[in-house]
């Protein structure tokens, strides 16, 4: 119950962020809904099928459809209200990744892998919805650019196996995990901490 909760506000917390983008685009009420839906799903989605979990998650329990449904009538109604549209989807985004890189790593766990695969699995179920999202919507993928993002979900999947020496309630450890990965990335970006480039700048 305690990781279907979880789940279930990962996927409106992402459907949400997948709306933000969607109107912010013009997109019509079906490229919202399909925005709002590969975003909550498409990570879980991946992960499932390289697990080995068929049919994936989302198709045995019709509860994320209706909640992917909801989340997007939601954010079309209160659209107003959500009107810092870059802050919305910030937030929405930053809670998104937080909470499935712990279903992710549960996920993983259950199948019995090794930690740094449990890791790898929690930071894809977090972050390949949302670069599904970008792509559609014609944008390079967060997790592309210098922001801090999938190292974020890194950080707390490390955090978790770290811990667990210390730690035995699992639902502790989730919990502080998740957080890790959310104020991670509300640090790096309150404080424009970012990875380095790469590439020279031009003179």
């Amino acid at each position: 119950m305690f990781f279907q909760t979880l789940d279930i506000l990962g996927t409106i917390a992402f459907a949400i962020s997948g709306v933000l983008v969607a109107m912010h685009k013009r997109m019509d009420a079906f490229g919202v809904l399909i925005i709002a839906f590969v975003t909550a799903v498409g990570g879980g989605t991946l992960r499932d099928v390289l697990i080995g979990i068929a049919p994936v998650s989302w198709m045995q329990n019709m509860t994320f459809v209706y909640v992917i449904l909801g989340s997007a009538i939601f954010a079309v109604v209160f659209r107003n209200q959500l009107k810092h549209l870059r802050k919305s989807l910030f937030l929405f985004d930053t809670l998104g990744i937080g909470l499935y890189t712990v279903v992710g790593i549960e996920t993983a766990l259950v199948a019995g892998l090794h930690p740094i695969i449990c890791i790898a699995l929690g930071t894809m179920t977090a972050c390949f919805g949302g670069v599904i999202r970008d792509i559609l919507c014609n944008e390079i993928p967060v997790i592309f650019r210098k922001e801090i993002y999938a190292t974020a979900c890194i950080l707390g999947g490390a955090t978790y196996f770290l811990l667990r020496v210390f730690l035995k309630d699992e639902n502790y450890l989730f919990i502080i995990a998740g957080l890790v990965v959310i104020v991670v990335r509300l640090v790096a970006v309150r404080f424009k901490v970012s990875l380095p480039s790469i590439y020279r700048e031009e003179k």
